[in-house]
């Protein structure tokens, strides 16, 4: 991933932020068949790995061997600025569109768990979260849908682990812009329907000030 030097994020907060508003990865790895990508929710361990799984019947568990380096792309908030954001456009007309976004490329090698408890795990984990964000006190449980339903579920997926080796990251997020385009970008983003990248735009205004 090109990243010019003001654009690159190193704020570890920062970027795990990234990884769990986001965690729907493009995973990516080569292969016999050529580069495959498949789109899946990963959950950040505390060990610092990434815990996903997959359906059986998809073939990447077939064709990613365990311990093969892959790539998972997370994309944040994301959105196209209008030159007409900055005001600075009315004085010179010397800007152009762009597109702002934040985004992070984990590189790690991955390994496959066919075992019942590594999938419990894998399920359990990654629901938990969810269900408590979306549901609070009346998340759904694995334990509230039955014994052999689940079982079925289970037998139906593989699960997996990313060993981190490195990571990327990148917030293009309108710093290389004077203050007065900077808060000109936030406005037009707000009056677009963007509020999400806008108010993102904001943090970052208030911690770098």
């Amino acid at each position: 991933m090109y990243i010019p030097p003001h654009f690159h994020e190193v704020d570890a907060s920062e970027i795990r932020g990234i990884v769990e508003a986001a965690p729907l990865a493009c995973i990516v790895a080569h292969t016999v068949e050529g580069l495959v990508a498949n789109h899946l929710p990963l959950f950040p361990a505390p060990d610092g790995t990434l815990i996903g799984h997959v359906a059986l019947a998809n073939d990447m568990h077939r064709l990613i061997a365990d311990g093969q380096e892959v790539l998972a792309v997370f994309r944040g908030v994301e959105g196209y600025v209008s030159p007409n954001f900055y005001p600075s456009k009315a004085e010179h007309h010397r800007a152009v569109p762009t597109w702002n976004y934040q985004a992070v490329h984990i590189h790690g090698a991955i390994t496959f768990q066919h075992d019942d408890h590594a999938k419990r795990a894998a399920v359990g984990l990654l629901t938990r979260l969810h269900e408590r964000r979306l549901n609070g006190a009346g998340a759904w449980k694995m334990a509230d849908a039955p014994t052999d339903f689940m079982q079925q579920m289970l037998d139906g997926i593989v699960a997996f682990r990313i060993a981190v080796k490195r990571q990327l990251a990148k917030s293009k997020l309108s710093q290389n812009r004077e203050e007065s385009d900077y808060l000109g970008a936030i406005k037009g983003l707000h009056a677009a329907g963007q509020g999400e990248l806008a108010r993102r735009m904001e943090q970052r205004l208030r911690k770098d000030r």
